[in-house]
């Protein structure tokens, strides 16, 4: 089961100020269980975006710690900057990571609300999937007037705020929190210093589209180009330039890359040339990835890389270093937070030194993963090979399909090296556990015993992943360039060979289970699997046969 984790991304009212910067992150980095991701200040907008991570009570508690210092720090009745806002901590939004459903998010986002409205006495708006009726759904409208309408606004029967006081409090102003997917902001420049003419792309683009007169005269509004999209133009003096500032609120409907060359076209429609762009805060890898499969295969090459090499073309593509630096493994989520892995981690010659110690792990199972990581490899190798030739232009598409499945198998079999040998770690720790009482007996069994589970559910899935790995290099070498045939095959026997040592690992495994229907089951799934890939190696011999003898 997946990790419990939520992603939390208040903006507060503060880009200038260093000490004040500062000593919010540290309020955040105070809570235990929660990583701070990042910190990204901005002058010119005078505020400044924390992410951060952690399970949903720490984010929660280090967000009302963050509040807590701000409140004595920041001063909405002094404050000027070129983003919109409406209060210290302007914003406060809770995304689901990963093992957290959004329900469950909307009910975290109104909790912090409600706590936050009663020890500080200020109005809290929900909004996003929080929103209490349709028309807050929209931060934007939310925002509306900004801090300086705001008294006005809260006037408004209508706009009372879901909690906290219908007053306002001209030091505070007023907090936007909820939960909502995940936001990414993002910012195109231009080669101009014009922000009208920035704002004037931002029309164009944006989902709410413009306001404009049709022929009787009457105002209408004209839809923009893209959906999930928000967008407004602005100048950005310490860049010397004009940017297109999007709120990208949904990746998955509107790509990133799709957003880049709309924005592309309109400047150049308008006689301007995007320069680059820049990520504000963190940005899932999906995301990027996606842009850089998207730009590969817009060469004429296969999109079946590696995820490092689609987010290098990715960054370079959209400029992402323009104007700022931009580290993906400080700027890429999963990067940021993902545990770096002992084994997979190692250069070769240590991990296979590791291997040969005297250690029982990594064993079997570990080298099982490996083996089926490296055919996984071969069959991305022999895709990304085709893609792109003369002569096997049928096959193109079909084989940038099984290149990028073949990279998703690699990195799930990668994540098994390191996931086998702690499952088997997971059986040690069990087998210390103390049994002095008949109490402690007990609870020892028991623990042995669903460590052990564990450890045969792992090697299962490896023998699972390397079966899907075998078809792969079968129909890689069937369809494939016919000069690199042998390595498909390599491919397939090297999966072939993962999947009979994983099967070997399962069986040992279940070999002392007092669940002898857990044990039966498994047992009977390494018999389809080694059948099913007896033939895969049969077919596999089938087109080497043809190769060499005709």
């Amino acid at each position: 089961m997946e990790r419990p984790l939520v992603e939390c991304v208040p903006n507060f009212s503060e880009g200038r100020d260093r000490a004040k910067i500062d000593a919010i992150a540290n309020a955040i980095r105070s809570v235990s269980g929660v990583a701070l991701l990042d910190v990204d200040p901005g002058y010119d907008t005078n505020r400044t975006v924390y992410t951060f991570v952690g399970a949903p009570q720490a984010v929660k508690s280090a967000a009302l710690e963050a509040a807590r210092t701000a409140r004595a720090l920041i001063d909405m009745r002094a404050h000027r900057g070129a983003h919109p806002r409406i209060g210290a901590l302007d914003v406060c939004p809770f995304v689901p990571v990963s093992g957290v459903s959004m329900d469950e998010c909307v009910q975290l986002s109104k909790s912090f609300g409600e706590e936050l409205a009663e020890e500080f006495g200020v109005p809290v708006f929900l909004y996003e999937k929080s929103a209490s009726c349709p028309e807050r759904r929209s931060l934007a409208d939310i925002r509306a007037g900004e801090y300086e309408g705001l008294a006005d606004k809260l006037a408004d029967p209508g706009w009372r705020p879901d909690y906290g006081p219908a007053r306002f409090d001209a030091r505070w102003g007023a907090t936007v929190t909820g939960a909502r997917e995940f936001l990414i902001a993002y910012n195109i420049n231009l080669n101009t210093k014009d922000k009208k003419l920035a704002h004037d792309i931002a029309l164009s683009i944006r989902e709410a589209g413009r306001n404009a007169k049709d022929a009787e005269g009457n105002t209408i509004k004209v839809p923009g180009r893209l959906r999930a999209v928000r967008a407004i133009g602005w100048y950005i003096d310490a860049y010397q330039c004009a940017q297109v500032s999007i709120n990208l609120l949904d990746f998955h409907e509107t790509p990133l890359y799709v957003v880049f060359d709309t924005v592309k076209e309109e400047a150049e429609a308008r006689g301007l040339y995007v320069t680059g762009s820049e990520l504000v805060g963190l940005i899932p890898l999906e995301a990027i990835r996606a842009c850089g499969q998207y730009y590969r295969s817009k060469m004429g090459k296969s999109p079946a890389l590696s995820d490092r090499e689609l987010v290098d073309l990715a960054v370079q593509t959209l400029g992402l270093r323009a104007v700022q630096p931009f580290d993906p493994e400080k700027k890429i989520i999963e990067w940021a937070i993902g545990e770096k892995k002992n084994l997979v981690s190692m250069d070769l010659c240590a991990f296979v030194d590791t291997v040969s110690s005297d250690s029982p792990a990594p064993g079997g199972g570990s080298v099982a993963a490996l083996a089926g990581a490296l055919g996984a490899a071969l069959a991305a190798m022999d895709a990304n090979l085709t893609v792109g030739k003369k002569g096997y232009e049928a096959a193109w598409e079909a084989l940038s399909a099984l290149g990028m499945k073949a990279q998703t198998l690699k990195r799930t079999l990668l994540e098994a090296v390191d996931e086998d040998t702690e499952a088997f770690n997971g059986v040690m720790e069990a087998m210390r556990l103390p049994k002095s009482s008949d109490a402690e007996k007990l609870a020892r069994s028991a623990a042995i015993e669903e460590a052990e589970k564990r450890a045969a559910r792992v090697p299962l899935k490896t023998a699972e992943l390397c079966l899907e790995t075998m078809r792969l290099c079968v129909d890689a070498a069937k369809s494939g360039n016919a000069n690199s045939v042998t390595d498909a095959a390599t491919g397939g026997v090297m999966a072939y060979a993962g999947l009979q040592s994983a099967v070997l690992n399962v069986r040992i495994n279940v070999r002392g289970l007092s669940d002898e229907a857990f044990r039966d089951a498994l047992l009977h799934e390494c018999d389809v699997l080694e059948s099913r890939a007896s033939a895969l190696a049969q077919e596999m011999d089938a087109i080497l046969s043809a190769v060499f003898h005709g």
